[in-house]
């Protein structure tokens, strides 16, 4: 954990400075995210970065707790709120299963661009599974390293001992539909802008107990 906070720490601003890579995908994955949003809506997001995409949907909930493990990215997310005039997202640093949360508390949680940077997926999704209400939905948009092409696969390794690269999880799509059945979720929703990616909706069961 250690590794990764020092990575993303000194990643923050050359991140935040980073154009998005597709912005119509971007927008589409932000608009299906906010047709499972009310104005009462509790929402966490984990890995939130610099906090952009929790500014956006702000104005649609009630209110966002934003995570992430790198206080770099947190301090730069908290200023762009402030500019923003946005004040329902509260920022905690720490990880998911770091971090107090309460049990069946959320009606969705959002991982983006998370998901394949997770060492232990099955007890992310576990995790997350037991904070969503009954009926509760995660979206998640990840990189499916499994399936991009070798050559880049073979890239990793040599950069990530440069320094370059953080931690990646190789599944592929279909590894990550099963780990998410298998976690207590229905699939909603499956969308890939492209074969290395995929954007799923996942619904927790209305008649799931509280963990």
């Amino acid at each position: 954990m250690k590794n990764a906070r020092a990575f993303w720490n000194k990643s923050a601003v050359r991140y935040a400075k980073r154009p998005i890579r597709d912005e119509s995908a971007y927008q589409q994955k932000l608009a299906i995210t906010q047709e499972y949003f009310r104005p009462d809506s509790t929402v966490l997001e984990f890995g939130c970065g610099t906090g952009s995409t929790a500014i956006i949907h702000a104005p649609h909930v009630k209110h966002i707790v934003a995570i992430d493990i790198s206080d770099q990215m947190l301090e730069i997310a908290e200023q762009k709120a402030r500019d923003a005039g946005v004040e329902n997202i509260t920022f905690k640093q720490g990880t998911l299963d770091g971090v107090e949360l309460e049990e069946a508390s959320f009606d969705a949680i959002l991982g983006l661009n998370i998901l394949h940077l997770l060492e232990d997926l099955e007890a992310t999704l576990a995790r997350v599974h037991g904070l969503l209400k009954p009926g509760g939905v995660f979206v998640s948009s990840t990189v499916l390293v499994g399936d991009i092409n070798i050559l880049f696969r073979m890239a990793i390794p040599p950069m990530q001992m440069l320094g370059l690269a953080p931690y990646v999880n190789r599944f592929d799509k279909q590894t990550l539909v099963d780990k998410l059945t298998g976690a207590g979720f229905s699939i909603e929703r499956e969308w890939q802008p492209g074969k290395a990616t995929v954007f799923i909706v996942a619904r927790k069961g209305v008649d799931a107990a509280p963990q």
